[in-house]
Order: C-alpha cells, then structure tokens, then sequence
C-alpha cells in the first residue's frame, strides 16, 4: 500500500473521501472478523443489541453464568471504545500524525494474537470461549470508536442496523423527490454522496463477512493473518512519520 494513500486514509484532517473510502476498509474487516468470530465460537460481537437482549433473557430464566457473559460482552465493547478514545485524545494532544493510527494499530494485533492464539486454544473451549469474545468484542467497540470520531459520528463500520435505517431513509426521500411538489411545498433535496456512503458501508461488510466466513472454513484461525497485516500496514506509515519527528 503506498505510504502516501495511508497518510491521505488516516490524515489528522479529515475529508468526505478518506472517511468514505477508510470506513469501507473497516466495514470488510468488521464483517470478516464478526463472520469468522461466529463460527470460532458461535456467538456475533460486532454488536451489543444481542448481548443486552440476552442478558436480559438469561436474567430472567435464572441462568446466572450466561449473565456474566453478557455483561462481560458489553464491557469489552465499552472498553475497547474507552481505550480508543483515550489513545486518540493523547495523541491529539501531542500533535501526533498517528491520531487515528494508534488504534488501528492496536487492533491489527488484536487480530493477530485472535489468529495466532486461536489455533492453539481452539483445543481447550472452556477458554476458546470466553477469549474470544472478549477479544473481539474489545477490538469491535476499539474500532467502532474510532470511526466515530474521525467521521464526527456519521460513519459506524461494525454494526449495520443503522447503515440501513439510513440507507432506507435516503432512498424513500430520493424517491419522493420525484413526484411534483405542492404549491409552497418545498422540494426533497437527494443526498446521493450519503447513498453512496451507505450502501458502500453495507456492501463492505457483507463482502467482508462473505470473505470471513468461507475464510474461517477453509483455512480456520490463518484467515485473520491478511487482514491484520493490511491494517497494520495502512496504520504503521503514520506511526513511522511520528517516530521519524
């Protein structure tokens, strides 16, 4: 990846194309680690809507150990996005042109400790398990955040639930537009860079999870190696830059 691509993906400052095109790059990774996550140990952490809702469930039919994994789910979440902020904070405290980079970085060998480890626990599941998701989970709410940030919470690359209530409503104003306005009525303005946006965002991570999925089947844990040396390649230039000064 040329250096000087990485720098315009994870510049301090930010413009419409590089969230457009840095957020679609994270979406195939979040999908692909959600799918092949899911066949490891047959739970999804891109998300905490499902760990909430069966904490909840699990609560009420009294089995009290499944409430302790989701609760330990939605912590994980929380903080890989707690980490992710602070790392980004200080580094935009010292001016660093690795602001967004850091925790990118900190991701890629999160995959890489998930593929390499992985293997090796997949023999004992009473701690395949619980490591797993608590990775995952971690690395989803690291990189969730840093989206956030970076795009001034307009791009989410984990969880597609609103990617598509957005997607739908852009579509039903484009679609409205069309029809003749009313006297005084004001017409339907199309956002179709936003569209664009979206359907980028659901379309990466569906490939992404498509990817991951028949990854993890084929070659099991090794699927992740690719995707955390890329991440750690686009990161490490403005990491480099900040070392060099």
């Amino acid at each position: 990846m040329p250096a000087n691509y990485a720098r315009f993906l994870l510049n301090r400052e930010r413009t419409l194309s590089a969230n457009r095109q840095l957020g679609w790059a994270l979406a195939f990774v979040a999908g692909a680690m959600n799918a092949g996550g899911f066949l490891a140990v047959q739970q999804y952490t891109s998300h905490v809507t499902g760990s909430l809702s069966m904490l909840a469930d699990q609560l009420a039919l009294g089995q009290l150990g499944l409430v302790v994994d989701a609760t330990v789910s939605v912590l994980a979440f929380l903080a890989g996005a707690i980490v992710s902020s602070v790392l980004i904070l200080e580094a935009r405290r010292r001016r660093l042109a690795s602001e967004y980079a850091l925790p990118l970085l900190l991701e890629a060998a999160l995959i890489l400790l998930f593929g390499l480890a992985g293997s090796q626990l997949s023999r004992y599941e009473g701690l395949l398990v619980p490591f797993t998701v608590v990775l995952l989970c971690f690395m989803m709410g690291l990189q969730n955040a840093v989206v956030t940030k970076l795009s001034g919470a307009v791009i989410r690359t984990t969880h597609m639930t609103g990617v598509v209530t957005d997607l739908g409503i852009e579509i039903g104003r484009a679609l409205h537009s069309r029809r003749t306005p009313a006297e005084g009525e004001a017409p339907v303005r199309t956002d179709g860079p936003r569209i664009v946006v979206l359907a980028g965002l659901l379309l990466a991570f569906m490939a992404g999870a498509v990817a991951g999925a028949f990854g993890f089947k084929a070659v099991g844990y090794v699927f992740t190696v690719p995707l955390a040396l890329v991440l750690a390649a686009l990161a490490a230039v403005p990491a480099l830059d900040d070392l060099r000064r």
